[in-house]
């Protein structure tokens, strides 16, 4: 295509139980290691409730081992990530960050598939959700 570009389209599925795609930045995956060798816990849990002001609200966990349904996530790190499996489709694409800011501190997604946040930013909207 002469002076043009290419674009491509990633639609959202959201029905889709492929293997998630998640990332964690190296400050995440340092957080988590200092939580869970102050902990008994095994792995972290990843999953989403329906709340907020917006629709959905990121939750995180600490846990001694998967729930029945969660996908476990291939990273590069000793313990294991879990993903909710409800939550694999809207948590798709997600890289999980850890931010601090003066004496603030907070795991941060940044999730391609959201479309609106609420004000406060604790819960989200993802097109095509209810």
């Amino acid at each position: 295509m002469e002076g043009g570009f290419n674009m491509t389209v990633q639609s959202f599925d959201p029905n889709s139980t492929a293997a998630p795609k998640i990332t964690l930045t190296d400050k995440a995956k340092a957080h988590f290691d200092r939580q869970l060798a102050n902990s008994e816990a095994q792995g972290v849990r990843l999953f989403i409730e329906e709340s907020g002001c917006s629709g959905y609200m990121y939750r995180v966990d600490l846990v001694q081992n998967a729930n029945e349904t969660d996908v476990k996530v291939e990273i590069d790190t000793p313990w294991p990530l879990y993903i909710a499996q409800d939550a694999i489709a809207i948590l798709q694409g997600t890289e999980i960050d850890f931010k601090r800011d003066g004496l603030n501190e907070m795991v941060k997604f940044n999730n391609p598939n959201v479309t609106a946040e609420c004000g406060c930013g604790e819960s989200f909207v993802v097109e095509g959700q209810s």
